[in-house]
Formats: C-alpha cells, structure tokens, sequence
C-alpha cells in the first residue's frame, strides 16, 4: 500500500514517530494508501527549514521568484492526467471536474502570481515642497497555508503561490482527507528544483498538526480555508500573539431568481451552482428563492434536469455527480435530510443514500437532493449542509427576499437572477455576501478580491489582496533640504 510522506527541507520522508492514518477511496469506500500521522515535532522540524530557506528566498528578485512559479505551473500540466486521476480517486469527484476546473486553476494559480508579484509596488507621496513619502512591502518570514478537502490542489495553490510570490517561506497543511495532490506536488516542487525549505508540507490531523503550526512563533501570518468552527478555533489561538490571519470558512449562499429572468440559462446554472462537486463548494447556493409567479415552473423543471443527473463512478468521464468526501460526511448529510423531514420539508427529489453495486457498493454517494416547504429560519436552511442538498422557497417582494436571505449568520457568496438592472444593483448593495453574482455563477477573476463577512470570513485572498496580506508594508518619509 502506497505511503504519502511529508516533504521537508526538500526532501520526502516519514514522519518522526513512523505513525500513519488510513486515506480512504470514497467512491469505493476502502482503504487505499496511509498518511503520516505528524505531530508537533515534525511541525518544528518543516519550521525550522523554512526559517533557513527565508533569507536567500526573500532576497531574490520578484522575477526571479516568478521563474520558479511558472515552472510548478508548467510542470503541473505537464502532469495533467496524473494529478486528475489522483484528485478523483482521492476526493470522489467527477474525473471531468478535475480535468476541467481543479487542476488547470491550480497551474493557472501560479501562473497568475507569477505576473502578478511583477506588477506589486507601493506608492509615494510628496508631502509639502521638501518632503517625500514612499511605502514599501517587503516579506514576512515563514508562513503558514492551511487548505480543505473540498479542492484540495486548486486551494492549496490559492495560498501557497501569492505567499512564495510575495518572498515568504511555507510550511503547509493540506487536509487529511485529501492528500494525494499535495503529495504530488512535493515531487514537482523537487524537480524543478524550487531552494529546499522555500515550501515545506507536512500532513496530519488538526489537532496534531494544524494546532502546533499555528500556534508556532516563528509563524507570521496564517491563511486558512475550512469550517467556520475551525477558523474561530485560529482566532482564538492566535489573538495574543497577533499573528496575520486571513479566514475563509462557512457559506449558507442565497441563490434569488425573480420572474423576468433569463429562464433557460438561471436553470442551467442553478443545477450547477447547487449540485457542482456534489455542493461540496463553499460557493454553492444551497438556498433557492424563486419568485412565486415561476416558482411552480422553475421547481418542475429543476427536479427533472436534478434528476437527469449521472451518479456513479467519478472515474468514467460521463459521471456527474461523485461520492462525497468521507463516511463522516455522508452521514452529516443524510442527518441533515432527516432534520429536514422533521422541520416540515418535502422532499422533492433525492433525499437518499445513492445505492450502487459491485466496487462502488461501499462508496459514500448520496442522491442530490431537493427539499420545500422548509421555514427560512429553519436549521435546515440556516446550517451549513455543504453537500448535494438544497432548499427552495417562494418569495413574493424584494424586501422578503433579501430579509431572507440574509438571515444566517454566514455571509459569502450570492447569486441575483434578474435582467432590471436597479434592482440588482438594490439587492448587490443589500445582500450581507463578500461576492454577488448577478446572472452568473462562479465566474471569477484572480485580481477580485475574495472572502466573506459575518461567520463565513476575515480578510480577502485574490490579487494584490493576497499579495498585501502576505507582505509588511513600511512607510518612509524624507524631508529634504531643497538648497543647492
């Protein structure tokens, strides 16, 4: 049986104590490598090596640290079939997914950052007749990127390539559910001969690993991407050390169709906003508010095209919709279907364990599912599911709809379908979401900024935002004598 291992000081090897967890196939419901079940010691030792890589790393010029970045991206997709595979097998996704969107984005992270990181400078001011003031940013030291399960290399490569970009050294912690790619990653960072120590990936639990890196004080700054729960757990850590934090965690998104929309394509992308990575998508909008004069209409044919979706093995390139994460998840979800059914809600479609056969049988699958008759205030419709699992609800006014919709205490993402341009912009400025999309879904620009408000973040990632995040900015100011 194949053994991950930690990559250290550039160097693939075990972790200290030999100890390792099993990494389960989701579609299959097996047992198919081992993981090193790290701890504080190995934790030190990846810190340690990034402290010694930081000063010729950050005494590089950006372009150079550029070099590096476009040659792990040219290497990833160079690797493209194998880290596709990896990620599907490792994840339950759709094989067509990871070939689609995670493994490309995750090349075109460090493509981006690589130009970017060329085009990052500060600004001057001229203060009066003889002074001057200039900023300038300059790196931190050694870094820490904690990454989820849900896309485990595209945002791992979110993190890690805006903060070797910026001339940090990093220890990273993906998720113990998902570790395959990242350990793919260890062998392409070698290859290309990236300074040992300039990224160092340490896997593990949270406890045993996430908790002694981010309470480390040789660490800086800290991006995490994960559970609302486990981001205010960093918080609370880190408040008397006053570290850098940047959190992206939880979403409950609204997804709010009025009647003059575009029908045809607000049902497509509503099919995929909601069910897309089997809605294990912080983004997805699991929340569907359909104005009452379409609600009958748009409900009838978004059970049919739910229905027509393809469930089985994530390995065959017609597969739709995969397994879910973990055996522990699936049984989150399915809970949540149950509460649903005791909260009043009808369910429309799904709302059962996807059953299957042969090697498949043991796999972790759940029906997407659609649910009515919910109250918005329900805690079906106020928890975060993040599975393939959704509520619709009727609404009558604009002023309903948005007092709804922002009613969780999560606040990431939504989604308007309208084609009256005032009230888009209305509900925009209304809605309590770091990102509105109005008639799209999940079309992104790495220059945006990107987080949340209320529970479901702190900070922004994206663009120069990460760059800044990632950086110290000092400010100078000369006052000069103008005789000659």
């Amino acid at each position: 049986m194949q053994k991950i291992l930690n990559f250290i000081n550039g160097k693939l090897q075990e972790p200290e104590d030999k100890k390792y967890i099993e990494n389960f196939n989701p579609s299959r419901g097996l047992v198919y490598s081992l993981i090193p079940n790290s701890n504080e010691a190995d934790v030190n030792l990846a810190v340690e090596a990034a402290q010694k890589a930081f000063p010729a790393w950050s005494k590089l010029t950006p372009d150079q640290r550029a070099q590096y970045l476009r040659k792990l991206s040219t290497a990833i997709l160079q690797k493209l079939d194998l880290f596709v595979q990896a990620e599907s097998i490792d994840n339950g996704k759709p094989v067509s997914v990871a070939r689609a969107v995670d493994i490309p984005r995750s090349a075109r992270n460090f493509e981006f950052f690589a130009e970017a990181i060329t085009q990052f400078h500060g600004e001057s001011f001229r203060t009066g007749a003889d002074a001057l003031n200039f900023t300038d940013y300059s790196p931190l030291g050694v870094v820490a990127c904690i990454s989820p399960w849900n896309l485990p290399l595209y945002l791992l490569t979110w993190k890690i390539a805006p903060a070797l970009a910026a001339g940090n050294t990093v220890v990273a912690k993906p998720s113990e559910l998902t570790p395959m790619t990242a350990f793919l990653l260890s062998q392409v960072v070698d290859e290309i001969g990236l300074p040992p120590g300039v990224l160092n990936i340490v896997h593990g639990t949270g406890p045993n690993v996430g908790s002694p890196l981010v309470q480390h004080p040789k660490i800086k700054a800290i991006s995490f991407t994960g559970s609302t729960a486990t981001g205010q757990s960093i918080a609370k850590a880190t408040a008397s050390q006053f570290k850098k934090i940047s959190l992206e965690m939880g979403g409950k998104n609204p997804n709010i169709i009025f009647a003059d929309c575009d029908f045809e394509k607000a049902l497509e992308t509503t099919l995929r906003s909601t069910f897309a990575n089997q809605g294990q998508i912080c983004l997805c909008g699991s929340r569907i508010f359909v104005e009452k004069s379409i609600y009958e209409k748009f409900k009838t044919a978004l059970i049919e095209k739910t229905k027509s979706l393809k469930q089985g093995d994530p390995l065959l390139n017609e597969t739709q919709q995969g397994a879910l994460v973990s055996e522990a998840h699936m049984n989150k979800v399915l809970s949540y279907i149950s509460l649903a059914k005791n909260e009043g809600g009808k369910i429309l479609t799904g709302g059962r364990r996807f059953e299957s056969s042969g090697e498949l049988a043991k796999g972790f699958y759940v029906e997407p599912t659609l649910i009515e008759n919910l109250a918005f205030n329900s805690r079906v419709n106020q928890e975060e599911i993040f599975g393939p699992v959704a509520s619709m609800t009727p609404f009558e006014t604009e002023a309903d709809v948005l007092a709804m919709a922002n009613s969780t205490k999560y606040g990431l993402s939504a989604t308007v379908w309208t084609k009256d341009i005032d009230r888009a912009q209305r509900l925009s400025r209304g809605l309590e979401a770091g990102i509105v999309w109005v008639n799209t879904w999940m079309l992104r620009d790495l220059r945006t900024p990107f987080g949340g408000v209320k529970d479901s973040g702190y900070g922004r990632e994206g663009g120069m935002d990460a760059l800044k995040f990632f950086s110290e900015v000092k400010n100078t100011c000369i006052q000069y004598d103008e005789k000659t």
